[in-house]
């Protein structure tokens, strides 16, 4: 039974990628590489499903369409592949993104590739089906996982080569490579991996948990620009995650200091993904929630630290700002909001990014004379502690 349920699963998704037109028309060998490498190839015989309170394991072998459903289900969901302390560490990586970060590589055969980030070996086997398995090389911190990555590659006849080591460092060894691609999130891009690609080569890796970024190295190798390619929510490198602090716990029993009423209309907040990634480049620090009721839409900010704002919908289109704290979070977000709109309101892909050894800006519209904001790196409150190699992807269809 559990091969037809797998192969059901299997047809369903690759529908539903058709419909949803998310295979790349520029980049046609994803298809035929992902059908030659199926996912459940290098998914473990135990998945993880997050049931509203906690992950609960799901085996192949008693729940074979549950744990079919979880390798196969929307092609923007990751199926979670380890927990440890109650927290998603390691996952499948989701269909739709993978081969979007895959597309936006611009992979030739024969290219010499770098990936940071083993997690279970699929990406880089979609990699060597196209470069060629020699080609490859990719980076594992996790000794555990990098070993079961091994072995799944060898299973699928590939000779990608395997390595056990920090992917911040990059490789140096089996430089200089022509494309680079990280499978979890960074908030700055290591200048290592710069350095370890050719000049014109192309580095694409995700960028501030939100979306990912594609880089081309400069002729002169002194800098590596290029577009923000997508939205999606990425799982982050090892060892950069805490527990994130609750509004409530960085309120506390702290009263406002003052409030104001905010006259804009607050729905952006929480429908529009192209602002949420806008503040994320100007205010790093700030984590954003939203929520409605019947008197309209309320936000809540905080910056981890000892600074927090409730935008509270008071009714016949009023919203009272109540805020506290050395920041005044919400200023600073109107003000970052009313940049975004002076800009043209950029989508994500209107973003760019521009790498240094001595450091990197996000821009908008154009390199030299749209707005810039130094990328700076959010703390480590901004997330939980998922720390994980292979990426988790929850997706916004842009």
């Amino acid at each position: 039974m559990t091969p037809a349920v797998i192969a059901e699963q299997r047809v369903l998704q690759h529908e539903t990628m058709e419909q949803r037109r998310l295979w790349p028309a520029r980049s046609p060998w994803l298809g035929a590489a992902v059908n030659a490498l199926p996912r459940e190839d290098f998914a473990p015989d135990r998945v993880w499903r997050w049931d509203g309170h906690a992950y609960v394991p799901v085996d192949r072998a008693t729940e074979p369409r549950g744990w079919a459903g979880e390798v196969y289900g929307d092609p923007f969901a990751a199926a979670v592949t380890q927990v440890r302390g109650g927290l998603a560490t390691s996952s499948l990586s989701c269909t739709a993104v993978v081969v979007d970060m895959l597309d936006s590589l611009l992979l030739e055969p024969g290219q010499r590739v770098l990936e940071l980030g083993t997690g279970t070996g699929w990406n880089a086997a979609l990699l060597a089906w196209r470069a060629g398995s020699s080609r490859v090389v990719t980076i594992e911190v996790d000794a555990g996982l990098a070993e079961q990555a091994r072995s799944r590659l060898r299973a699928a006849g590939t000779a990608v080569d395997v390595h056990v080591a920090d992917g911040a460092d990059g490789w140096p060894d089996g430089g200089p490579y022509d494309r680079v691609i990280a499978t979890y999130a960074v908030d700055s891009v290591p200048w290592a991996w710069v350095a370890g690609t050719r000049p014109g080569g192309r580095i694409v890796a995700p960028w501030g948990r939100l979306g990912h970024v594609a880089l081309t190295v400069a002729d002169n190798g002194q800098y590596a620009q290029g577009w923000f390619q997508g939205l999606a929510q990425f799982m982050p490198a090892r060892g950069t995650g805490t527990p994130d602090r609750t509004f409530a716990q960085v309120r506390g029993g702290a009263p406002a200091q003052d409030e104001r009423v905010v006259t804009r209309e607050l729905s952006p907040l929480r429908d529009s993904q192209h602002l949420l990634f806008a503040l994320r480049v100007a205010l790093p620090q700030v984590r954003i929630t939203t929520g409605t009721d019947q008197d309209g839409v309320n936000a809540w900010l905080h910056d981890g630290l000892s600074s927090w704002a409730a935008l509270s919908a008071a009714g016949t289109g009023r919203t009272i700002a109540y805020q506290a704290g050395p920041r005044r979070l919400a200023d600073e977000v109107e003000n970052a909001w009313d940049t975004w709109e002076r800009a043209g309101s950029p989508t994500v892909y209107d973003f760019g990014m521009t790498v240094t050894a001595r450091g990197q800006v996000v821009w908008a519209n154009d390199p030299v004379t749209g707005p810039r904001w130094p990328a700076t790196t959010a703390p480590p409150h901004r997330q939980p502690a998922a720390h994980a190699s292979p990426t988790a992807c929850t997706g916004a269809e842009t």
